[in-house]
């Protein structure tokens, strides 16, 4: 392990030269500094561990050092001395967080003592944090199934950014888990105690979107019987996700600019703004540059929203996931039907592999739920899934003739949902990972509606 970095500061060059010894001898790696201005420097170039200082200081006090060391780094710990100790100014230390104060002259011993406490707390708040993040990686590797390069990317970039404050714009196809990338975000970032709060965008009716994000006042409107927080209040301190964000109106759209910009939230029929703590990522399955060009979705929303931009790859774009992403899913449906089966059968798993997946994890998953809801045993095998006919489950790399437009197997996929749940639109848009309302929306295009 290396040596903890001790920052010592000191108008006074014998004390400086006695805590440069003294501390060298015991094993650390000293830096001096005989001013606040030049300890703040020093801080400024390299990552200390901690730092004992003297109050007493011509051109800046140990007390006022002491908060510009906490605004810059919360973790060093610090030690405050003075050859004028007083109960004042001992309380005032600790309270803006001293690890300690000591007086002058010094005792080594019982400098020496202290420093081992330090280091030891020291060591052991790291080896918490670092079983914390341990365990949150776990918990999104589990989730976030697969090694292939893609995903490897993805989960690069999360580790990155999970833990800032920065807004992220999540953009796949639907079903890739965009929800899941958002939550492996919260998870990870300095809010996971607080709540997240996931929000599909097009499943809230037009009417309602205003008050269910910012909340109301009683009799704000027809039904407003008592006050709400929103949405928005209600993940305070916490995450929320704002899934298919390009189907907000452009009104609506304009107001969660303002809330970006000013982190407040006026609830509808009050004449009271409220404060709000809230890290906001947002997710669309649409083209991004398409729906700007479209107007689809306001330029200034979408540059504060794409401060960090994650694209989730289809799953046909990592086929070589599928393996891990199957047992996945049988672990976890095994312990659901409770119900022991081992895998899938070798010509099955390489039906799911050449199989295009246009509704990407979330299909693969209903697939493995349906083969055990049907009754698979052991091993499910290809008669566990009828879906994957010879010419859907034919890799990519043997077939032949002209490949069909995307708009077309959205079409051929919403008709076929719609014949297997009788023409209930809702259950359909479940079973697809999509909303209502893009369901009849899709519909009109086809001119069905």
């Amino acid at each position: 392990m290396e040596p903890a970095k001790i920052l010592v500061v000191d108008d006074e060059s014998a004390i400086l030269r006695l805590l440069r010894e003294a501390l060298t001898q015991w094993g650390y790696q000293v830096t001096a500094a005989s001013s606040g201005a030049e300890a703040l420097q020093a801080l400024r170039g390299d990552m200390f561990d901690a730092v004992i200082s003297d109050i007493r200081m011509p051109d800046m006090n140990g007390l006022e050092l002491l908060k510009e060391i906490k605004r810059h780094d919360e973790s060093v710990e610090v030690v405050m001395m003075t050859g004028y100790p007083t109960i004042a100014s001992a309380v005032e230390a600790l309270k803006e967080g001293a690890f300690d104060y000591l007086s002058k002259p010094l005792l080594l011993d019982e400098l020496r003592h202290l420093m081992t406490r330090m280091t030891e707390r020291r060591f052991l708040r790291g080896e918490v944090h670092s079983l914390r993040a341990r365990l949150g990686e776990e918990l999104t590797v589990n989730e976030l199934v697969g090694n292939s390069p893609p995903m490897a990317r993805v989960k690069e970039i999360l580790a990155k950014v999970a833990p800032t404050d920065s807004p992220v714009l999540i953009e796949g196809e639907s079903g890739t888990g965009k929800e899941l990338v958002a939550a492996a975000i919260h998870r990870l970032s300095p809010r996971a105690k607080g709540p997240f709060i996931p929000v599909n965008c097009s499943a809230i009716p037009e009417d309602l979107l205003e008050s269910e994000f910012f909340g109301h006042v009683r009799g704000a409107f027809s039904g407003a019987v008592s006050d709400t927080l929103g949405l928005f209040r209600g993940a305070n301190e916490g995450t929320i996700f704002l899934d298919e964000v390009a189907e907000l109106s452009p009104g609506l759209q304009v107001k969660l600019l303002r809330v970006l910009q000013e982190m407040q939230v006026r609830p509808v029929g009050s004449t009271k703004a409220y404060a709000v703590d809230v890290r906001v990522i947002a997710a669309t399955n649409r083209d991004l540059e398409r729906t700007l060009a479209e107007g689809r979705l306001r330029q200034d929303l979408y540059y504060r929203l794409n401060v960090v931009r994650v694209g989730l790859p289809p799953l046909r774009a990592r086929r070589e996931d599928v393996p891990a992403l199957v047992n996945h899913f049988v672990r976890r449906f095994t312990r659901r039907f409770r119900r022991e089966i081992r895998g899938v059968t070798p010509e099955a798993l390489a039906a799911l592999q050449g199989y295009d997946f246009p509704g990407n994890v979330r299909e693969l998953e209903n697939l493995i739920e349906r083969a055990f809801a049907m009754g698979a045993r052991e091993q499910i095998t290809l008669a566990d899934l009828p879906s994957l006919t010879a010419g859907q489950a034919a890799p990519v790399a043997a077939t032949s003739g002209a490949i069909p437009q995307l708009a077309d197997v959205e079409k051929e996929l919403i008709l076929r949902a719609l014949a297997v749940y009788k023409d209930d639109k809702e259950a359909a848009a479940t079973a697809l990972g999509i909303s209502r309302r893009t369901i009849y929306r899709r519909l009109k295009e086809y001119g069905m509606l």
